[in-house]
Order: C-alpha cells, then structure tokens, then sequence
C-alpha cells in the first residue's frame, strides 16, 4: 500500500488511542500540580514526550530554574535524536530539509517503531499522517484530563495521578525480568532518587532527575556493556 497521509493517519489510530488514555494522566497531574487547563494543553501541544512532560511540570511546580528544565529535558528526550538518524534512513528523495525539520517534531518511541516497521521508503505525507493523529490523541487526552482535574474530588484526583507512573513501571518490567542490566539499572536510578528526596533534600528536583540519570547510565555502561552483533554471532573474529 502506497505510504500517504491517509494511510498515515490509519497507522496512526491506534497510537493516539493509547495515548489518549496516558496523556490523561497527564492531565490530572499537571491540574493538581496548579497548571489550567490552557497551560497543560499547550505543553503536550509543544512536546509530545510523556517522561519529559512529567518531569517538566514537577520542576516547573517546585519552582525550579530553566539551566534544570533544559538539562532536564536533554537527558530524558536525547533518545529521539538518535531515532530521528535511525529513521532517516528510510526517508524518500522528497524528504527536503523542511520536511525532515517538521517530522522531527513528532518523532516519539511509538510513532518511531511504526514508522520503521513500513516496508519501502517512508514518504512525508505519511509521517504527517501518523503524526497528526497522535498528537490530537496525546493533546486531547491532556485536555480531558485536565478538565476532569478541575472538577473531580481531591482524593480522586490523587489517585488517577498515578496513571503515568504506572504506566512508566509497566514499561520497565518486562525488559527488567529478561536482563539483569535493566534490572540493574532501574535499581540503580531508584536508589539515588530515594537518597535525594530524604537524604540530600537541598537538591531540586530537576537536578536530582538529572544525576539519578547519569549516575545509572554510567552503571549501567560498565557493569553491563552492550556487545556488537558481530562478536556475539562470530566470536569477535572476521
């Protein structure tokens, strides 16, 4: 089937209906955190990126400087950078540099893995496609979300809070219980979070993020190094 906007926005459904559900989440803890409704709809409008939404808002909560928000975001979303050079390879010849500018907006974890699943060259019309209907998905969500954050009980409010950190332990334990250096590595980040938020409680939240990250990767990169495809099928020999 020829990749254009409409089979796009088919492929996309299923992303934004997914992300409605999270991005709800979303919602109701930016509303509890004191944002409107306006101001929540208008951070996933521009970012589309769950994990770094979360973080953003908790530091924009605690009162936290930019130099935290962009180191921050840098290290939670510097994934996407790394997708975006993988997908460019399966980019067509009317990929203008505009085009790739644009795309590079919507480029997440899913939309990635959907997109690199297309068998032929991927065209722009059909990553606007895919893009658009998951950014309505993920925006309406955080607009449902965040209304019903206004009018529904504290107490249930607090509890629908979870959603995203459930969401976030979800994602974390498959991988975790079929390699020991995932399990490791979460293990790791949970340490030093619990360390900052009772121990070194002088660090702001957005720094704290920013250390458990680093600190866990580090471990994570010497005790359980990756090995190249090639020494692990032939042994290291050419």
């Amino acid at each position: 089937m020829k990749l254009n906007f409409t089979k796009g926005m088919k492929d996309g459904i299923p992303i934004a209906l997914g992300y409605l559900s999270v991005s709800f989440g979303f919602g109701i803890l930016a509303a509890s955190l004191g944002l409107t409704v306006l101001q929540a709809v208008g951070i996933s409008a521009s970012n589309l990126t769950s994990a770094g939404q979360v973080a953003g808002v908790g530091i924009i909560a605690a009162g936290g400087t930019l130099i935290e928000m962009v180191l921050t975001q840098l290290v939670i979303n510097i994934r996407y950078s790394l997708m975006a050079i993988s997908l460019s390879q399966k980019l067509d010849d009317s990929f203008t540099t505009p085009h790739r500018m644009a795309v590079a907006f919507g480029i997440t974890d899913e939309i990635f893995a959907v997109a690199s699943a297309q068998k032929g060259k991927i065209t722009p019309r059909y990553m606007y496609g895919l893009i658009a209907v998951s950014a309505v998905g993920w925006t309406l969500g955080t607009f449902l979300g965040a209304s019903a954050g206004q009018i529904l009980p504290e107490a249930l409010n607090d509890a629908m809070g979870i959603v995203l950190y459930g969401m976030f332990v979800a994602i974390v334990i498959p991988p975790a219980r079929a390699h020991k250096g995932v399990l490791a590595v979460a293990a790791v980040a949970v340490g030093c979070s619990v360390l900052f938020y009772y121990v070194f409680t002088a660090v702001s939240s957005g720094f704290a993020i920013i250390i458990c990250a680093v600190i866990a990767a580090v471990v994570g990169a010497i005790l359980f190094p990756v090995e190249d495809e090639e020494e692990e099928e032939g042994g290291g020999q050419p």
